[in-house]
């Protein structure tokens, strides 16, 4: 994805957010070279964290087709998740437009609730696991939509109006769009791992590979690394 494309669904995002009521912490507003400067005094959180911007295309360069915007608030870490004690939870805001693919996925240790947040419809489709956790194209899968039980045949689609959510775990093999219109998600789980945690069911990336046509409006997660360590 070229960096200008990037600045530019940073800016659309923040507007549907700011749309729907909702708000991003100050540091959101950050320059790359103000969050720089406070990782590398107050802020080393959000880098440990991952806290902030996140835009991917599932390294598959059509980000319009298969792509998922998302800002992580808040997020525990593994220790503490590893330990069964202090901060074990995360939260994210994210926005799936409309027909835009998240593709086929589960995780390992995740459980999250995903919240329609306004917008449109989200659509979820789901299948089960076999014993070993794998993608099974006949198993059920059966979740709790705002504590009510629903068992979903495989490949059914759930339609989750805004307001309404879904409770996901590890097996819960799922993939979601914008279903008539763009979606604004809100995803609130145990404690979150977008390096090691996220199981396709094929062989695509997480996280875009980035051409540098224009200077970042602000730094993505994926960016950290890079940005704090150089110079």
């Amino acid at each position: 994805m070229k960096r200008s494309q990037i600045n530019q669904i940073l800016a659309d995002a923040a507007a549907f957010i700011a749309q729907h009521g909702q708000h991003l912490p100050g540091f959101a507003n950050w320059s790359p070279e103000d969050l720089v400067a406070r990782v590398r005094s107050d802020a080393r959180q959000i880098m440990d964290r991952r806290l902030g911007w996140d835009i991917t295309d599932y390294g598959a360069g059509r980000f319009d087709e298969m792509g998922l915007f998302l800002f992580t608030t808040r997020n525990g870490d593994l220790s503490e998740r590893d330990s069964g004690t202090g901060m074990l939870y995360a939260e994210k805001i994210m926005i799936s437009r409309r027909d835009q693919l998240s593709p086929m996925h589960t995780h390992v240790h995740k459980v999250e609730d995903i919240i329609n947040r306004g917008g449109a419809t989200l659509a979820i489709e789901l299948f089960g696991s076999d014993d070993a956790g794998n993608f099974a194209q006949d198993r059920v899968c059966t979740v709790a939509c705002d504590g009510i039980a629903r068992t979903v045949a495989p490949g059914d689609k759930l339609m989750l109006a805004p307001g309404e959510s879904v409770t996901l775990r590890p097996g819960d093999w799922h993939a979601f769009w914008g279903e008539g219109g763009d979606v604004l998600i809100g995803e609130v789980s145990t404690v979150n791992d977008d390096l090691t945690d996220n199981i396709f069911r094929e062989p695509i990336g997480r996280f875009a590979t980035i051409e540098a046509d224009v200077a970042p409006t602000h730094l993505l997660v994926s960016d950290y690394d890079d940005w704090v360590t150089r110079g």
